[in-house]
């Protein structure tokens, strides 16, 4: 059953070609596919996710995807080469050093919007 099955997120996007510029140029990201509902990307280990128009993007206030990386810091330190602002957010247990939470025990993450307002996740890729 959905044990076996891969999951796909999908990624609102209000201004579908804003968010097409973000992926690319920020994210590095090509789409893999276009079709009449948006974009799919794949990323490395076969995931992949649809980003798709609709008015309602950046109203989840909860993280949309995450993104499992070798190294937070580094990943953090690119982008914000690339003009990305972090979050910070106020959690009981967890320890910061500049951009980057540390979970005790679980490992670090940081947390950033998309050109949507849609909030994505960096965290370290041994905790996925």
């Amino acid at each position: 059953m959905l044990n076996d099955s891969k999951v796909t997120a999908n990624v609102p996007a209000t201004d579908l070609e804003r968010a097409r510029r973000f992926y690319a140029d920020v994210l590095g990201l090509t789409p893999v596919d276009e079709n009449p509902g948006g974009l799919i990307y794949t990323t490395g280990g076969g995931t992949s996710f649809f980003l798709y128009p609709t008015e309602y993007a950046g109203q989840a206030g909860h993280t949309i995807a995450q993104w499992h990386v070798n190294d937070v810091a580094d990943e953090v330190r690119d982008l914000k080469a690339k003009g990305v602002d972090f979050e910070h957010y106020d959690m009981p247990g967890v320890s910061w050093d500049g951009d980057v939470a540390t979970f005790e025990g679980m490992g670090r993450a940081a947390w950033f919007k998309d050109s949507e307002g849609n909030i994505m996740c960096l965290d370290d890729a041994t905790i996925s």
